[in-house]
C-alpha cells in the first residue's frame, strides 16, 4: 500500500562470475515436465510443495467445508427483496466484475444465471475489500476502516445490508448458504497487505494468498455445486478449489511483479530471490538477466503444480459449472504461457492472453467440462 519504494539495501549475493550456484530444485521447468512427473512415476518428486505450505488443519478449512455443508442441509432464512432491486443490485455487481476482470469475467458468461450472479456479488464484494488497502481513497481511510468493514460484512451476513452491493451479498449468502469465515479471513489478507511489504518464504507467501484468493475458492463451491454422481469427499473438492485460489494469486504475482513493486510490495519469497542470486533492486533495475529467467521459471513451475492439483477437483463439479470452471483455469493457466513467450520479461512487459487464444482456450474447457466425475 505504501507509496515509497521499500528496497531492500543489502546486495545480491549467490553467484559465481555470473554463474548462478543454486540446489537442484525441487519442481519441474516446463508444462509438458510437469504433466510428466505430477501424473507419471515421479509424482512423488512433489511431495516436498505440499509439505513447505501451511496444513490446511492450521487454516480451519474443515470446518468451514462442514459449516457449509450442513447449511446446504438447512438452508439459511433468506432476506426477501423487492425483485426490481435485487436486479439493479446484481447489475452493479456485473458491471464491477466486467470491469476490473476481464479473464475472469468471461469465465462468468458461461454459468447458469443464478451462479454467475452470485459470483459476481462475490466478485464485488472483494473488490471494494481490496479499494480499502489499494484503491484511490485508500490513503484517506482511517486506521480502522477495515474493523468497520468486517462490522458491515457481519450485518450483510445477518440480513442488514447498507446498500445494493451489499444487498446482492446478503442474497447470494443465503441462497447459496455461505459462511462467514473466508471472507472474513480476505479481510485480514488486505490487513496483511497494509503492513507488509515482503515475504521471507514461501510459507508466508502461500498464507497471503490463502487469504486473498484461496477464500474465493472456498467461497465458490456451493455456488458451483458438487455432482451428485461424486464419488469423492467435500473435502477433496474444496481443497482443489482451494488450491485453483493459490494458483491464481501465484499467477498474478507473476504477471505484476513491477507493478507490485512501484506500489512497495514484492510478493516473491526473499529467500527464492537470493538463492538464485537476485533481490529487491534486480527487478527495479528491470533488467531480465539468466538469473532472473531462471528465477521465473521455478516460480511458473510451482504455480502450474498447483493447477494440476486444482484440476482434480473441476470435474466432480456439478455439471453446468464445470465448462465455466475449467474455462477459467485455462485461460488463466495461459498467463504463464504469455510470460514465457515473453522470454520471461515481466519487468517491463505484461503477460496478455489474445482473444483468438481466449477462444480456442473456451473450446479445449468444453471438452474437458464433458468428462463425468471419476
Amino acid at each position: 500500500m505504501g507509496s515509497t519504494f521499500l528496497v531492500s539495501t543489502n546486495p545480491c549475493y549467490g553467484s559465481n562470475n555470473g554463474k548462478l550456484l543454486h540446489p537442484k530444485s525441487l519442481v519441474t521447468r516446463t508444462s509438458a515436465e510437469v504433466n510428466r512427473a505430477y501424473y507419471g512415476s515421479s509424482r512423488l518428486a512433489f511431495l516436498p510443495l505440499l509439505k513447505e505450505v501451511i496444513p490446511h488443519t492450521d487454516l480451519h478449512v474443515h470446518k468451514i467445508v462442514e459449516r457449509q455443508s450442513l447449511a446446504e442441509e438447512h438452508p439459511f432464512r433468506r432476506r426477501k427483496f423487492d425483485p426490481l432491486f435485487l436486479k439493479e443490485a446484481y447489475e452493479g455487481c456485473r458491471k464491477i466484475c466486467a470491469e476490473f476482470a476481464g479473464t475472469y469475467y468471461l469465465g462468468t458468461l458461461l454459468m447458469t444465471e443464478e451462479r454467475k450472479k452470485a459470483i459476481w456479488a462475490i466478485y464485488a464484494w472483494g473488490s471494494r475489500t481490496d479499494e480499502l488497502v489499494d484503491g484511490p481513497k485508500a490513503a484517506y481511510m482511517s486506521p480502522n476502516a477495515l474493523d468497520c468493514w468486517e462490522e458491515r460484512l457481519q450485518d450483510i451476513f445477518d440480513g442488514r445490508p447498507y446498500d445494493k452491493l451489499d444487498a446482492a451479498l446478503t442474497d447470494t449468502v443465503s441462497k447459496f448458504s455461505l459462511d462467514i469465515k473466508p471472507f472474513k479471513d480476505m479481510i485480514e489478507g488486505m490487513r496483511m497487505d497494509s503492513r507488509k511489504f515482503r515475504y521471507t518464504n514461501f510459507q508466508e507467501l502461500y498464507l497471503y494468498c490463502y487469504y486473498v484468493a484461496g477464500t474465493v475458492g472456498l467461497m465458490s463451491v456451493p455456488v458451483m455445486g458438487i455432482a451428485p454422481e461424486s464419488s469423492v469427499s467435500s473435502q477433496r473438492v474444496y481443497d482443489a478449489a482451494f488450491y485453483l485460489g493459490i494458483a491464481n494469486q501465484l499467477t498474478n504475482i507473476l504477471r505484476d511483479v513491477k507493478e507490485d513493486a512501484l506500489m512497495g510490495r514484492i510478493y516473491l519469497p526473499q529467500d527464492e530471490l537470493e538463492q538464485f542470486g537476485l533481490c529487491d533492486e534486480a527487478i527495479f533495475a528491470e533488467k531480465v538477466t539468466e538469473n532472473w529467467r531462471d528465477f521465473m521459471k521455478e516460480q511458473i513451475a510451482r504455480a502450474r503444480f498447483y493447477y494440476k492439483l486444482a484440476e482434480e477437483g473441476v470435474s466432480h463439479l456439478d455439471k453446468d459449472s464445470r465448462w465455466p470452471v475449467w474455462s477459467a483455469l485455462l485461460l488463466y493457466q495461459r498467463i504463464l504461457d504469455a510470460i514465457e513467450k515473453n522470454d520471461y520479461d515481466n519487468l517491463t512487459k505484461r503477460a496478455k492472453v489474445g482473444k483468438i487464444e481466449k477462444l480456442v482456450m473456451l473450446s479445449q474447457a468444453y471438452k474437458k467440462a464433458q468428462a463425468a466425475p471419476m
